[in-house]
């Protein structure tokens, strides 16, 4: 079995001393250096500490050898595409993300900077942490079965101002939102 630690800190931009010191109890960036290279046997009780340290889940630390996966060959710099040395697995940004549910907001005609026929990812917020979601765009639930979806301006008391994504349209308020839904990321077929 293939774990991928290595991969999943250097998309976080964490050192081996980064990590170690996240785990709890904190341990050695050695140690984390045996576990991603295989030399330290990976075990449950160790995938538990190191998922927890990077806020993933701990199966996404490892996969199968049989299942192939996305690769990053390249990183586009300003000078252009540069070839890396080694190839490493491509994390997705949902295995990265927080501890909300995800949701996803189908977008069936063109508002603002999104097309019809993307996808948008977003992860439930509690409404007590609104102050994360401020200028960020949001999918809200309304009274009736209906939603505010742009972005989030304003959060006073219970109430959520939110800007619609087209252009020359009115805040929305809402009243005391069950939760709120950031958007984490963006699938647009090209």
């Amino acid at each position: 079995m293939i774990n991928r630690i290595r991969d999943i800190r250097k998309e976080k931009g964490w050192t081996l001393a980064d990590l170690a010191e996240a785990c709890d109890p904190p341990t050695t960036a050695q140690t984390i250096g045996r576990l991603e290279t295989g030399m330290r046997n990976l075990s449950i009780k160790w995938m538990d500490r190191i998922g927890a340290a990077l806020g993933v889940d701990p199966e996404t630390l490892v996969r199968s050898e049989k299942a192939g996966h996305p690769q990053i060959v390249a990183t586009l710099e300003a000078s252009g595409p540069e070839a890396l040395a080694k190839t490493r697995d491509a994390i997705l940004p949902t295995d990265l993300g927080g501890d909300g549910p995800l949701m996803v907001l189908a977008i069936e005609a063109a508002a603002g900077p999104y097309c019809a026929g993307d996808q948008l990812w977003l992860r439930q917020l509690d409404p007590g942490d609104a102050q994360r979601a401020i200028n960020r765009d949001v999918l809200v639930p309304r009274k009736g079965g209906r939603f505010a979806f742009g972005r989030l301006i304003d959060r006073q008391g219970k109430l959520v101002g939110i800007l619609p994504p087209g252009s020359g349209e009115k805040q929305q308020v809402v009243d005391d939102p069950a939760w709120i839904a950031v958007a984490e990321m963006l699938v647009r077929k090209l």
